[in-house]
C-alpha cells in the first residue's frame, strides 16, 4: 500500500506490505529494497468485473507466498535494468 503526501500521488511518502504491514524502506520518493507491486483489473466473467486490485508485498512475505505454490513462478533474467 503506498501512501503519498500529495493529493497528485506525487510524492511518495510511505509504502507497507499488504500482507505483514512492513514498513518498506523509502528513498529520494522510491521504494529502495526488494518488493513487488501488483495492480491488474479483473475482466468478464470473474464475480470482480472491472474492479483494480492494487497492492505491494516485500521480498519475503512475496517468497513466503510464491513458495506455496503448486506449479512455481516462472524465472528468467532481465537484459536491462532501469
Amino acid at each position: 500500500m503506498r501512501i503519498y503526501s500529495d493529493e497528485n500521488d506525487n510524492i511518495l511518502e510511505k509504502a507497507l506490505c499488504n500482507n505483514c504491514g512492513k514498513a518498506l524502506r523509502i528513498k529520494n520518493g522510491m521504494i529502495a529494497e526488494g518488493y513487488v507491486a501488483y495492480k491488474d483489473v479483473f475482466g468478464y466473467f470473474s464475480d470482480k468485473d472491472g474492479q483494480v486490485h492494487e497492492f505491494e508485498l516485500c521480498e519475503k512475505c512475496y517468497d513466503k507466498i510464491t513458495g506455496q505454490f503448486r506449479i512455481p513462478v516462472q524465472i528468467s533474467e532481465a537484459t536491462e535494468m532501469i
